[in-house]
């Protein structure tokens, strides 16, 4: 289903630096995408420079494991899905909808993973950027993890929840899942989505839209994120922000001149000549719009 008989396994092992033996269970799961997730950034660049964005695997491993390049949600959990295939374990797709954005009904635009182990299902997301989880989560009602400090939780809505400002009543199905953080300030929902299987082909429709449509929160802009267990930052335009596990915020400025620098510094990732002179431009007419 997602192409991991294509996947050189060995080469993205390497990539994430994980070293240990691989098998089907909730140990190797919760180390290969903890290792995942630390190594790989989430980054729109290619969207932002108006490329396309390809989802097939070899696609996949030449951008995200022979290159220092990172991506967005669905290559992030799509070459996750194609590693954990390759290892034995049972991927299905989900689709999300944002919660992080405040009361408003948003478009499901988010891809994660489910993953089954022993016969009990895992959220499992590499690509929700500075705010996911560093390792996966129980699905189930009232789960709640702590990961270096980091607390996510799941519930379960079910039919006739409101939301300050959204009437969910038919809009969201009985049974959906919600991923939420504890912050100092107390609970926040991440994302929602319904018990209903997503395949590589609804990534695909995402991803087109995710890429392209002007209406895109990833066109004409950059974006940046990087989650490990001390510090979260995320560059979002010109504004480059970093979270403690404290709750700590430190924010500041990033102009034109300093971005290539700071996408190299702050998250990893490495640019050819074009790709460097592309961004820069972008940043540029940000700049000038602001």
């Amino acid at each position: 289903m997602w192409g991991g008989e294509e996947l050189d396994l060995d080469a993205y092992l390497a990539r994430i630096g994980y070293s240990g033996e691989v098998a089907a269970d909730l140990a190797t799961l919760r180390a290969v995408h903890r290792a995942h997730v630390e190594s790989l950034p989430f980054e729109n660049l290619d969207v932002a420079l108006g490329r396309r964005v390809p989802l097939d695997v070899k696609s996949l491993q030449a951008k995200l494991v022979g290159r220092r390049r990172g991506g967005y949600c669905y290559e992030q959990n799509s070459l996750l899905a194609a590693a954990l295939e390759r290892i034995g374990f049972a991927v299905a797709g989900r689709g999300a909808r944002n919660r992080t954005r405040g009361d408003a009904l948003t478009p499901i635009t988010h891809a994660l993973l489910v993953v089954t182990v022993d016969g009990q299902p895992w959220l499992a997301d590499a690509g929700f950027g500075w705010q996911g989880p560093l390792e996966p989560v129980p699905l189930t009602d009232g789960a709640r993890v702590e990961q270096d400090g980091w607390v996510f939780g799941v519930r379960v809505e079910r039919v006739g929840v409101e939301r300050v400002g959204v009437d969910r009543v038919g809009a969201e199905a009985e049974g959906v899942h919600v991923l939420r953080a504890l912050r100092p300030e107390g609970w926040t929902d991440l994302y929602s989505f319904a018990p209903h299987a997503l395949y590589p082909v609804d990534f695909e429709l995402m991803n087109h839209y995710s890429s392209s449509h002007p209406r895109s929160r990833f066109i004409g802009q950059v974006v940046a994120h990087r989650p490990n267990a001390v510090v979260r930052r995320a560059l979002v335009r010109d504004g480059l922000t970093s979270v403690g596990v404290d709750g700590a915020r430190e924010e500041r400025r990033v102009g034109p001149d300093e971005l290539t620098d700071v996408l190299a510094g702050e998250f990893g990732i490495e640019l050819d000549d074009e790709e460097a002179a592309g961004l820069v431009r972008v940043q540029r007419a940000y700049s000038a719009e602001v």
